[in-house]
């Protein structure tokens, strides 16, 4: 496998989830998605008491990007990481105010969100306004649903969750993209919101929280956010693709390939999300 993004992740789990040792010596592009999976692989295989191996990736590039964006600060929390790789080029000059990306981001304690939502925020909001253009106040509302979307990991995973961003240029469209991943193990979708409705299934209950605003909670307002992320991003003909337990539901505009519908996928509990937005 030489690259690990949202498109390879099924094979990722196939290969990594019950293997004692994770291979990466070949990966030669990963992007905030292939990172974030990674991790909850690692912080599930910790809450079964596995501690598994990774051998790095041997491209220079790909240590320093990983390094770059936090990617080995967590990591160590999960694996045993083998360095033998080439040596680590030297670090990334750090911008605590880049606008390119945002580096890997634990979301885990209460105490700690509006600290957590702060940072994503105004560094989503760099990013956005600086390459893809897009207007203050569209800027603000998506914001606000992110940090909703965060804030959700606290209150539905009993696990570490984690969110990344990174901007690329897509050479195809000619055009920026950025891509925002928010990922966890939790509870997932299903067992959220099984005790307010009749699920047919995981992708019933992604489905319920996405098109149609359920939340577990029965106060009005809750739950939306979810449902303003999609609403966004089919406005700006973005990508939107949420995982859990066995299915996987995407929002998917001219230019993405992909499924809308995907069962019986192989069961990884929680929640992968993965947003992709174009420049305007």
């Amino acid at each position: 496998m030489n690259q690990l993004t949202e498109d390879t992740f099924e094979q990722t789990l196939r290969s990594f989830i019950h293997s004692e040792q994770i291979d990466l010596s070949k990966v030669s592009f990963i992007d905030p998605y292939g990172m974030l999976a990674l991790l909850e692989i690692g912080e599930l295989c910790l809450l079964e008491d596995v501690k598994k191996s990774v051998i790095l990736p041997q491209s220079s590039e790909v240590i320093a990007y990983l390094d770059r964006m936090d990617f080995f600060t967590f990591a160590k929390r999960y694996f045993t990481l083998d360095y033998s790789s080439p040596d680590l080029p030297e670090k990334y000059d750090r911008n605590p105010d880049s606008d390119v990306l945002l580096e890997i981001t634990a979301i885990e304690k209460s105490n700690d969100i509006h600290t957590i939502v702060g940072k994503v925020r105004d560094r989503a909001q760099a990013i956005l306004a600086t390459h893809l253009r897009y207007d203050d106040r569209t800027i603000n509302g998506f914001i606000v649903a992110l940090s909703e979307v965060c804030q959700n990991i606290i209150e539905h995973s009993e696990t570490t969750g984690y969110v990344g961003i990174q901007k690329y240029r897509y050479q195809s469209m000619n055009k920026n993209v950025v891509k925002i991943a928010v990922m966890d193990v939790g509870v997932g979708f299903r067992k959220s919101l099984s005790h307010r409705f009749k699920l047919k299934g995981d992708l019933d209950a992604i489905d319920h929280a996405l098109l149609h605003g359920a939340s577990r909670y029965e106060d009005e307002g809750r739950g939306h956010g979810l449902a303003a992320v999609r609403r966004f991003v089919e406005q700006w003909q973005g990508k939107l693709s949420i995982r859990s337990g066995t299915a996987r539901l995407s929002i998917l505009p001219p230019w993405a390939r992909g499924m809308e519908q995907e069962r019986n996928l192989i069961t990884f509990p929680g929640s992968q999300i993965n947003i992709m937005l174009p420049e305007v």
